[in-house]
């Protein structure tokens, strides 16, 4: 059964329960988080889940995390691969900034063929990341786990390559652009101030410190 046979919203759970564990395995999903997620009730969630899991999709225990099948895993990654192959193809071919491509995407992974997606994938010469820096599953379905992790805990003096960026926060990547803040750039940071939630970096080519609170902190995933 191909991605495109599944209804939207199921496409969508599968999407955000695999996301949701993408950089924490041991992350627990719960549905009120899929619902905060998805931005619908808890109840519309929950029937959903029944759903999915009498299709094999996911396993739910009755006030317990949410967890994948075999099979709703693979329908998940390739949902995930969707999106980030045509988050690339808007910004690579169409002129998009970063911050713009994150909704467009939203909408577009639901209407495009497998067929379609392969192409474009072909056409922006199979790429690895996406413009955020989050890596694209191979078309067998393969995640490309990067050994990447958060910024705030990067030690000071310690320089690392930004490897990827939230794109949950439209301004906070035009932010993150003006101060040349992107995937590939070098940082070295300068001193973490935890009881402020707060830490300097000092990016590559800049001649003076910047500061980012702990929620930019928490958007920016490195690798040394």
């Amino acid at each position: 059964m191909a991605i495109s046979s599944l209804t939207n919203a199921t496409q969508d759970y599968l999407k955000v329960i695999w996301a949701a564990t993408e950089w924490s395995e041991d992350a627990n999903v719960s549905v009120t988080y899929v619902a905060e997620t998805l931005g619908v009730r808890t109840s519309t969630v929950s029937d959903g889940l029944k759903k999915l899991t009498d299709q094999g999709l996911v396993v739910h225990k009755p006030y317990g995390g949410i967890t994948l099948t075999e099979l709703g895993r693979t329908y998940a990654v390739g949902m995930v691969r969707r999106h980030r192959i045509i988050e690339t193809f808007l910004v690579n071919m169409m002129g998009y900034t970063w911050d713009e491509v994150h909704d467009e995407a939203e909408v577009l992974e639901h209407a495009m063929s497998d067929t379609l997606i392969e192409r474009l994938d072909a056409a922006l010469g199979h790429p690895e990341r996406d413009p955020h820096g989050d890596p694209i599953p191979t078309a067998n379905g393969l995640p490309r786990r990067q050994d990447a992790f958060l910024l705030s805990t990067a030690e000071v003096g310690q320089k690392v390559t930004v490897s990827r960026i939230s794109d949950e926060n439209p301004e906070m990547l035009r932010y993150f652009a003006d101060l040349g803040l992107v995937p590939g750039t070098s940082v070295t940071i300068n001193e973490h101030r935890p009881y402020a939630g707060v830490s300097s970096i000092l990016i590559d080519g800049a001649d003076t410190p910047v500061d980012l609170g702990s929620v930019a902190l928490a958007s920016v995933w490195v690798e040394v």
